[in-house]
């Protein structure tokens, strides 16, 4: 690394550790060139060469030519994308290969910037042989942001040992409708749910020293139709209450330290081109200093598929304007169209200078500029991304996350019954994995690499629990082939028991049934699979139906006659045995519900959070009631809920002021054989408001273990903030009068309700306001267990 600069022979002032971060950027800004300061603002993709000698640009099909190495970096370059994320690559020959392209990134530019490294991280590290986690649903289904947490902080470890800075997640998408590809990619459907786990993961990741990216800000997900990348016909009231919270949950209590644009437009503004969103919101409002990154091709869609644009050089002009720093993922409105407006006066040097000093700042703060920073890190011999640690974190948050919707007392399988397995996904190892890990992102473009990890499917994990186990597929995900359907019938109705496994194949952009550009025109079951469902409950052998799937599919009356429901989201690498713990009694099921289970496929997907009019009224004859709503989940023991009270304020417990807090409180205690887990809800209930309000939104909530006969108080203290909504003039409010907060076992069943009055004068609130329920458990004695 360069210790000085190439101009006054001296010491760098923006290598001197004794400074700080922005005094170290503002002594190299004024020194760089245009076409040096320009070269910050862009990043390259590159693919690491498998033999360790060294990266050269990657081509792609959305990628125009681009010049030689050399001349790509002749003056710097700000970001190398996915070095580890393009093709299979051993993880120590790709850390040597990063090493290698990194110095001669130093050597080529004045200053000896490295570059920022950035990879996909949303279901672990996506690169060859790392650890594949659960998907985002299955987080939120875990209501565990703790084992988030950790589970980031061990993707960050992994990623930052190989050389790579910043981690393109979360994903803090508000669920709106299921038919949206990208479901899978969402925490889900509630915004404090979503907000809490989104942060978790956040302070994960940057504590493991990776600058975490929040994506995508904001809006993606409340398309017109759930399709990918269509207009959003939302209001500034949706994206204020439901869409925006968790990103100020996820900058406030998790500290990211960059954001990426959505693709949306929203009401005719795309986002990469919306300043009062980019600059006005984020930066002026809510004071984020970070960088915000273009997602993937998004400045040049300004032109392409927006017509907002009329070249590459007034894309890169309206996207600077709006707040965008850095271009990904390669070189292309930000090189020379940029270049050329700039010096014809069309683009100000001086929104150059702004993004490039946010640049210059986070690559201090990583450590990048300081003297004495290795390319290569000492230990990297001994690099693996799939360690036991790993493992165990990704089977622990598997087994949080299977959500069981329904028994009458199949489950869990009685030893030595006669079980048959059936169903497309049943025996399929990659039906356990989301659109964006490794195998399913990359590897399959390099089949002859393998998958890189040992997943067991459900079939394989079963089979070691169950001695008498048959297995037929019935069909396949997707086609209409039925031919295979009289077999699996053959075999449900020769069996005790029958375990039906249908879902999804994640892809991309039509090659899945779920994932990036794979949305449903509809929530029926992909293919045939709802015929084969019908066949097999038809035999009369007791179903459990098992979905493994990337979207909550609609399970309507025909199938009512399922003895049991399980539904899980894309478990992940050790998905297959934290099923098979669970079906089989090993492990009793805590996951609940992030999405509700819709029970018309054909009617517009709903989520929980609906005024009124959004409910089943009489002024409509479609009925958006879900078979299962949010937050819904059973486990194999009992609990009875019981003693709810207000403990502060004390003197009048039903007021609550409106700059206060509340306290309140219920007993839960565990009257079955068992020890399990049961996930304690609260919910807000605000009757009438000067703006219409969700019936019941979700504001905290805990994992409550218990041993039989074990019982807890459960303490939440609810801030008068919490209860704050956009009112009639726009601006964030806490309005007097009558709520009530309700304890839930979901968002449709509560088992006890609290009346509240908010007390005082209207107050509005901001960015600053307090954002989270705190919880208390306090053990009891144990008490009497059932007989």
């Amino acid at each position: 690394m360069r210790s000085q600069s190439l101009e006054d022979g001296g010491a760098a002032p923006w290598r001197d550790q004794r400074l700080s971060p922005t005094e170290r950027a503002e002594a190299l800004l004024p020194k760089m060139t245009l076409e040096e300061k320009i070269a910050q603002l862009v990043g390259v993709w590159v693919g690491a060469d498998a033999s360790g000698e060294g990266v050269a640009p990657h081509q792609s099909d959305m990628i125009s030519e681009l010049p030689p190495w050399s001349t790509v970096i002749q003056y710097g370059l700000g970001q190398l994308t996915r070095p580890f994320g393009t093709a299979p690559v051993d993880p120590v020959f790709g850390a040597r290969s990063l090493a290698a392209s990194q110095a001669q990134i130093v050597a080529a530019s004045r200053f000896g910037i490295p570059a920022q490294v950035h990879e996909e991280c949303l279901t672990g590290f996506a690169a060859w042989r790392a650890t594949v986690y659960p998907t985002p649903l299955s987080w939120g289904a875990s209501f565990d942001p703790e084992l988030v947490e950790a589970m980031a902080d061990r993707i960050g470890r992994s990623m930052r040992a190989a050389g790579v800075h910043q981690g393109l997640a979360p994903v803090l998408d508000v669920t709106r409708d299921y038919r949206w590809g990208r479901t899978e990619e969402t925490i889900g459907e509630d915004p404090y749910l979503v907000g809490t786990t989104g942060a978790a993961y956040v302070r994960g990741l940057e504590r493991a020293g990776v600058v975490a990216t929040l994506k995508h800000f904001a809006g993606y997900s409340a398309s017109r139709g759930g399709r990918n990348l269509a207009p959003v016909p939302m209001g500034r009231r949706e994206l204020a209450d439901v869409i925006l919270p968790p990103f100020e949950m996820a900058l406030r209590l998790g500290g990211a330290r960059s954001v990426m644009n959505s693709y949306a437009e929203i009401d005719g503004l795309p986002v990469a081109a919306d300043r009062g969103l980019l600059t006005g919101l984020l930066r002026d409002e809510w004071g984020f200093t970070g960088t915000v990154v273009a997602d993937y091709f998004a400045v040049r869609f300004l032109q392409t598929l927006h017509g907002v644009a009329g070249d590459p050089a007034d894309a890169a002009r309206l996207a600077l304007r709006a707040g965008i720093d850095v271009e990904l993922p390669t070189v292309d409105a930000f090189g020379g169209p940029l270049v050329e407006a700039a010096r014809r006066g069309e683009v100000d040097e001086a929104l150059i200078d702004c993004a490039l000093r946010r640049v210059l700042i986070q690559k201090i703060e990583l450590g990048l500029l300081d003297e004495g920073w290795q390319e290569l890190p000492d230990d990297v011999a001994s690099l693996r991304f799939d360690d036991e640690a790993s493992q165990d974190i990704a089977l622990r948050l598997a087994r949080e996350s299977v959500v069981l919707l329904r028994n009458t007392g199949v489950l869990p399988l009685t030893v030595g019954s006669r079980v048959a397995l059936v169903g497309p996904v049943a025996d399929d190892p990659m039906a356990m994995l989301g659109c964006y890990s490794f195998p399913n992102h990359v590897g399959v473009n390099h089949s002859e690499f393998g998958l890189g990890l040992d997943i067991p499917t459900l079939r394989d994990e079963l089979a070691r629990r169950v001695p008498l186990l048959t297995h037929e597929p019935g069909c396949a995900i997707t086609g209409e082939d039925t031919s295979g359907i009289p077999a699996a019938v053959a075999a449900a109705a020769d069996a005790d028991v029958c375990v039906l496994a249908v879902g999804d194949r994640a892809g991309m952009f039509g090659r899945g049934t779920s994932g990036e550009g794979c949305d449903a025109v509809d929530l029926r079951l992909p293919g045939v699979q709802s015929d084969l469902v019908r066949a097999v409950l038809a035999t009369g052998t007791p179903v459990v139906l098992v979905l493994m799937a990337g979207r909550p599919y609609a399970l309507g009356p025909e199938f009512d006659g399922a003895a049991a429901v399980v539904q899980t989201f894309f478990l992940g690498q050790l998905g297959g045995q934290a099923l098979a713990e669970v079906l089989t009694g090993a492990v009793d099921p805590s996951g609940r519900l992030p999405v509700s289970v819709p029970r018309d496929a054909g009617g517009l997907p709903s989520t929980y959070l609906a005024p009124p009019l959004g409910r089943r009224n009489k002024v409509s004859s479609v009925d958006p009631t879900p078979t299962y709503p949010f937050g819904h989940g059973l486990s194999y023991t009992t609990f009875e809920w019981s003693d709810a009270t207000v403990v502060e304020p004390r003197k009048d417990p039903t007021a609550w002021p409106v700059d206060g807090e509340v306290r309140v409180r219920i007993t839960v205690a565990n009257t079955g054989e068992r020890a399990a887990t049961e996930v304690v809800q609260l919910y807000l209930h605000d009757p009438v408001a000067q703006t219409t309000r969700p019936v019941v939104r979700l504001i905290g909530y805990t994992r409550l273990p218990l041993a039989p006969g074990e019982a807890a108080h459960v303490t939440f203290g609810v801030p008068a903030d919490v209860a704050s909504f956009t009112g009639l003039t726009g601006q964030r409010i806490v309005e007097p009068g009558d709520v009530e907060l309700r304890f839930g076992r979901s968002s449709g069943d509560a088992a006890a309700a609290l009346p509240l009055r908010l007390v005082g004068t209207e107050r509005q609130v901001g960015f600053e306001r307090e954002l989270l329920t705190s919880v208390r458990v306090e053990p009891l004695v144990a008490v009497p267990q059932s007989a």
